[in-house]
C-alpha cells in the first residue's frame, strides 16, 4: 500500500453535520439581526471566523458576537444534530483492520470533534482526534494540519493521505505536499474536487477504503 497514515476530515467526510451547523448559523444570525444568505450551505466547511465575517461585513466586534452565539447554541445542542454517513464504520473498521494510522483534522474547535467523535463510538479508529481551538488561532486546514502530523510525530509525509470534502481539505493538503482524496458523499461537488485538484475522488466510503487499499 502506498498510504500508511490517512488524516479524515469530520464535516462532510465521517459525519452529515449540515443540520446542526445551519440551525446554530441560523440562532446567530436572527439574534444579530443579519440578513439570511439565500445558499447557507456554502458555510459548513469553511473556518467560523472566515463565514461569519464574511456574513457580518468584516466587522471584527459583530463577527466574534456571532461566532460566540453560534458556539453557545452548538457546545449543547448543535453538535449531536449530527448523524454517521452509511458507510463510514465500514470503512474505518476495513482500512483500520488493514493496518493503517488515522487520526481526524478537521478546522473543528478539538473540544467539539471529540465529542462528537465520542458520541458516535468513532474514536477509537483514531490516534489523533486534532482540531481548531476556540481563539481561531488553528482554524485553517494546513494549520490543523500541521499540528496533527506533529501530534503523529510524522516527518515523513510520502505516505500520508488527507480525506475531505470540501477546497480547503485539498488546499491544506497540498499546502504541505499531501495528496487529497476527494469524499464526493458530503458537501461538496466533482466540479469543486477538480477545480481544486483533488488527487482522487471517491463517491461512496466503502469506494474510498477499497481505492486506499489498492494503491
Amino acid at each position: 500500500m502506498r498510504y500508511k497514515t490517512l488524516l479524515f476530515d469530520l464535516d462532510g467526510t465521517l459525519t452529515d453535520s449540515a443540520e446542526g451547523i445551519l440551525n446554530c448559523f441560523e440562532h446567530a444570525i436572527k439574534t444579530l439581526g443579519l440578513e439570511k444568505p439565500d445558499d447557507m450551505k456554502r458555510f459548513v466547511g469553511p473556518p467560523l471566523h472566515d463565514s461569519f465575517g464574511e456574513l457580518c461585513g468584516h466587522d471584527a466586534q459583530k463577527t466574534a458576537q456571532a461566532v460566540k452565539l453560534y458556539r453557545e447554541r452548538y457546545s449543547t445542542v448543535g453538535l449531536f444534530e449530527n448523524s454517521v454517513y452509511d458507510g463510514v464504520r465500514e470503512m474505518l473498521e476495513t482500512l483500520k483492520s488493514a493496518g493503517l494510522r488515522m487520526a481526524v483534522a478537521t478546522s473543528k474547535p478539538e473540544v467539539f470533534a471529540v465529542r462528537i467523535l465520542d458520541k458516535f463510538g468513532l474514536s477509537q479508529y483514531f490516534e489523533v482526534t486534532g482540531g481548531g481551538d476556540l481563539e481561531g488561532r488553528r482554524d485553517r486546514k494546513d494549520k490543523v494540519i500541521a499540528y496533527v502530523l506533529e501530534e503523529l510525530h510524522i516527518t515523513d509525509k510520502s505516505e500520508v493521505l488527507m480525506i475531505g470534502d470540501r477546497r480547503q481539505d485539498v488546499i491544506g493538503a497540498k499546502a504541505h505536499g499531501l495528496p487529497c482524496m476527494y469524499a464526493l458523499w458530503g458537501y461538496g461537488s466533482r466540479e469543486e474536487a477538480l477545480e481544486a485538484g483533488a488527487d482522487y475522488i471517491a463517491d461512496r466510503p466503502q469506494k474510498a477504503a477499497e481505492y486506499i487499499l489498492s494503491y
